[in-house]
């Protein structure tokens, strides 16, 4: 159930670089009714996940996914700028979540050792 609730998290993160790209390239009202279509898979994706994983992780991860992707997509297909500064933030962020998923994991083996002792 784990793996799928982490197919849950890596579809959030890709369908909100979806919907933050059609923000971009909406130019018709059509456009927006399929972007809130795809707002609204996104958030029926983050709430699997949320199910069975925990919701400080998944939200960090979704937040970081979208801000990191979101730089790199205005880098990479809009013509924006990549600075230093931005690069270093954006480690900065990866470096975060990474390190809320890692404190996660080690409250769940506190808590496990906690059961297995009772």
């Amino acid at each position: 159930m784990m793996n799928r609730s982490w197919m849950y998290v890596v579809l959030t993160c890709l369908f909100e670089l979806l919907w933050v790209y059609g923000f971009n390239v909406a130019n018709s009202w059509w456009h927006w009714v399929i972007i809130v279509g795809i707002i609204a898979v996104d958030f029926h994706f983050l709430a699997k996940a949320c199910e069975n994983l925990p919701t400080g992780t998944v939200y960090a991860i979704f937040a970081g996914a979208g801000t990191v992707g979101t730089a790199l997509m205005d880098v990479w297909l809009f013509n924006g700028s990549l600075s230093a500064a931005k690069m270093g933030f954006m480690i900065i962020l990866i470096a975060g979540v990474i390190g809320l998923k890692l404190a996660d994991q080690a409250a769940e083996a506190r808590q496990k050792e906690q059961g297995a002792a009772s």
